[in-house]
């Protein structure tokens, strides 16, 4: 369970207000750290920055929105992301009065989306929901094609991740506990899914393991959907993921603790994992939205405008907090702050536990 120089985001970024996302430097429930430091931060910077007017976008080419807006999704169909996505792209139709199609990208962990959308035209067209992931765990580990700085323009950040630590039934384990004993008792014979190399659920496990002391095998999937169903088929021991919480509440898989800072409302007796005993720092996690380099600046604010309106919408936060997704609006500054920071935070963790370039 990354800072920037932009000629638009200045007009853009100063103009909105309020949460965050693949970008959560995370508080347990105490607020300890420098994560949960980072989050009041932002918060408080979210209360004071202003809100944008809904006024339509114009620019040379006239009227801004006049065609269907292309929204890139860097995972496949089915995760929390995916969820996260289609709730953003209903709403936002109504209050952008455009079409907004969410076009599925996944592969390369979260790459090939991210890449597609820094090389599309900047006219407001293309816009990408972005993970963290993009621009502060892939940096420490691969070359890229591409640059926050240089190739992305940021309407905001808007959600954070609540992970579920989750078991197969017939693992046996019903608690953290029990799975960190019988992960010493078969040491490197668990083993747990996630949604692809160095996604958030892999940097979980990792986290878990090293904190808990135990040795569990690495199993990546392409998605959070195909670790789900090979769980849910036994042919993995665990996973780490937010769609846990629909397999923990059909029965088909049993809740162990939240990955988070805080308990599940929809799983009330399911502990968080800082109240298990397991001293794990959480990590950086999250979504935002970008577009390419050079959108204009009114198209960006009157997304970042829309945006904040949905993400304060009691009916949208409910149906993404059942899809373990926290809404939570961060102003395209902040954001773009807050990524650089974990940037530097993952370089740390991803080299404490003995992922590199080339992992």
């Amino acid at each position: 369970m990354s800072p920037s120089t932009d000629p638009h985001a200045d007009a853009a970024e100063g103009a909105c207000s309020d949460t965050p996302s693949h970008v959560r430097l995370h508080a347990d429930t105490a607020g300890n750290g420098m994560r949960g430091g980072t989050r009041r931060r932002l918060l408080v910077a979210a209360a004071a920055a202003p809100v944008v007017a809904f006024a339509p976008a114009a620019h040379a080419q006239g009227r801004w929105p006049d065609k269907p807006i292309r929204f890139v999704v860097p995972f496949p169909p089915g995760g929390n992301s995916d969820t996260l996505a289609r709730t953003l792209a209903d709403r936002l139709r109504e209050h952008l009065k455009a079409t907004v199609v969410v076009d599925n990208r996944p592969g390369g962990t979260t790459q090939i989306g991210t890449e597609a959308v820094a090389r599309a035209e900047p006219d407001g067209y293309t816009m990408l929901l972005a993970a963290a992931t993009s621009f502060t765990v892939l940096p420490n580990l691969r070359k890229l094609p591409y640059d926050l700085a240089t190739d992305f323009d940021v309407a905001g950040g808007i959600a954070d991740y609540m992970a579920i630590v989750t078991a197969r039934k017939g693992l046996g384990v019903k608690t953290i506990g029990e799975l960190v004993e019988l992960a010493k008792k078969q040491p490197g014979k668990l083993t747990w899914g996630s949604a692809g190399n160095a996604s958030a659920g892999h940097i979980y496990g990792e986290q878990l393991k090293k904190h808990a002391g135990i040795d569990m095998l690495h199993v990546p999937f392409k998605g959070s959907a195909d670790a789900a169903t090979a769980l849910v088929g036994e042919q993995i021991d665990l996973i780490i993921d937010g769609v846990g919480l629909g397999l923990a509440r059909s029965g088909r898989a049993v809740a162990l603790a939240t990955f988070f800072g805080q308990r599940h409302p929809e799983l009330p007796d399911v502990p968080a994992i800082t109240e298990t005993g397991v001293k794990v720092e959480l990590p950086a996690g999250g979504w935002g939205i970008t577009f390419p380099k050079g959108t204009p600046a009114p198209i960006l604010a009157q997304v970042s405008a829309a945006l904040e309106k949905t993400l304060a919408e009691p009916e949208t936060r409910e149906k993404l907090m059942r899809a373990s997704v926290v809404a939570l609006w961060t102003p395209p500054a902040d954001y773009r702050r807050a990524l650089d920071g974990a940037r530097v935070y993952y370089g740390d963790l991803l080299r404490s536990i003995g992922m590199k370039e080339g992992s």
